[in-house]
C-alpha cells in the first residue's frame, strides 16, 4: 500500500518539476531593432540662384530580415526659384540603412500651393532619397524625382545613389543595420 503512494508521489513530484520552469519562462519575444533619420539641409545645387533643401524625421522598425516591418515618418523637399519655395510633403512608406547609407521612400501628400506637381504628377506619387551620412566628411543625398503620370511608380524602398552634396545643416542616422 506504502509503495503504489510512494509511487504516485514520485509520479506528481516529477511532473510538477518538468512542467514549473515551462510555466515559469515566457517564450522570448521577437528580436527587433529601430532605425531613425532625422535633419534638415541644403544641397548643393547646380543652379547658384535656387536652393534645394530635404528635411527628414523617418524611423523604421525591423524584424529578422532586412525590410521593415513597419516604417512612418515624413520628408520635405523644398526647391526655392526666383525666391518662390515649391515644397511637397512625403509619408514615408519605407527606411532601410546599411552602414553610413539610408534609403527613404515616401507619397506625396502635401504640395505649396500652385506647385506644378498638382497638375503634372498624379496624386500620392512616390518618391525616393538616398542618404550618405558618414561620421566626418560631407553627408549626400540622391533624389529619385518624381514618375510621369501613366508611368509605373519607384518602388518602394528604392532610391538613387546619393550624390548631391550636404553643403549647409546635416542629418543623423541612429540604429543603422
Amino acid at each position: 500500500m506504502l509503495k503504489p503512494v510512494l509511487r504516485a508521489a514520485a509520479v506528481l513530484a516529477l511532473v510538477a518539476a518538468v512542467a514549473a520552469p515551462a510555466a515559469a519562462s515566457p517564450p522570448a519575444p521577437p528580436s527587433t531593432s529601430e532605425v531613425s533619420l532625422r535633419g534638415t539641409a541644403r544641397l548643393g545645387y547646380p543652379v547658384a540662384e535656387e536652393e534645394v533643401r530635404v528635411t527628414v524625421d523617418a524611423h523604421a522598425a525591423f524584424g529578422a530580415g532586412s525590410f521593415p516591418t513597419r516604417s512612418w515618418g515624413t520628408f520635405r523637399i523644398s526647391h526655392v526659384v526666383d525666391g518662390r519655395d515649391h515644397w511637397g510633403v512625403f509619408e514615408v512608406d519605407c527606411l532601410t540603412s546599411g552602414g553610413p547609407t539610408a534609403t527613404v521612400t515616401g507619397r506625396l501628400v502635401r504640395t505649396s500651393p500652385g506647385h506644378v506637381w498638382r497638375k503634372e504628377l498624379e496624386p500620392h506619387t512616390r518618391m525616393g532619397l538616398g542618404f550618405y551620412v558618414p561620421g566626418g566628411g560631407t553627408a549626400r543625398v540622391g533624389l529619385s524625382g518624381a514618375t510621369a503620370e501613366g508611368e509605373p511608380l519607384l518602388t518602394r524602398c528604392m532610391a538613387p545613389a546619393a550624390d548631391m552634396e550636404v553643403v549647409d545643416g546635416g542629418y543623423s542616422l541612429r540604429g543603422a543595420r
